[in-house]
């Protein structure tokens, strides 16, 4: 997965515009800046707009591409955001938490799901915010990109479960309007008590 990955971050460049995912933007904007967390950045589109926004982020991602990336505009920019490469489905936050913890279009098998959305559970602090926006498995028939394996894409069951021990304020499909048509997505908001 990572060279598939890496070849696509150095093949396309900027993949993505600059603009934070509207769903995040519109969750995150009411929020009081603390540490935030960004699961899965990419080339780090969600992560310097929460810095802008007085967030102190972290941002992990599989592609050392990305990362490499996404660390020489947090120069450029003199963004308060931290880039490192890891691999989701084995890293731990080892007792580390954060304010906000963001996952946005990590798409991940059965297996590793529960891994990964367990990781990012343990990292959001006392009182603090968890985000998944993620494709919904309607997309793969009534909607438009994303994944086109039905087992990558997200339920809300799936994460009523993978989040059952914080307090779930939203969980809902919601619809994403593209160039393409319309995406369904599916929106979870849940906060640790």
């Amino acid at each position: 997965m990572r060279s598939l990955w890496d070849a696509r971050y150095e093949a396309k460049g900027a993949l993505w515009r600059a603009e934070p995912n509207q769903f995040l933007a519109e969750i995150a904007e009411d929020l009081v800046p603390g540490t935030a967390l960004d699961l899965g950045c990419g080339q780090g589109r969600n992560s310097f707009w929460l810095a802008s926004r007085g967030f102190k982020v972290t941002g992990l991602d599989l592609s050392p591409v990305a990362i490499e990336q996404a660390t020489a505009v947090a120069k450029e920019l003199d963004a308060d955001v931290s880039f490192e490469s890891v691999d989701l489905t084995t890293w731990d936050p080892a007792g580390r938490v954060w304010d906000l913890v963001v996952l946005t279009y990590l798409h991940l098998s059965e297996e590793r799901r529960p891994v990964v959305h367990g990781a990012a559970r343990r990292a959001v602090a006392s009182g603090g915010t968890l985000v998944v926006i993620a494709h919904h498995l309607d997309n793969f028939t009534d909607g438009v990109g994303g994944p086109p394996i039905p087992g990558l894409l997200f339920t809300e069951r799936q994460l009523d479960v993978d989040f059952s021990d914080l307090d779930i304020i939203r969980n809902e499909k919601v619809i994403r309007t593209t160039d393409e048509g319309d995406a369904i997505d599916i929106v979870c908001v849940a906060r640790r008590p």
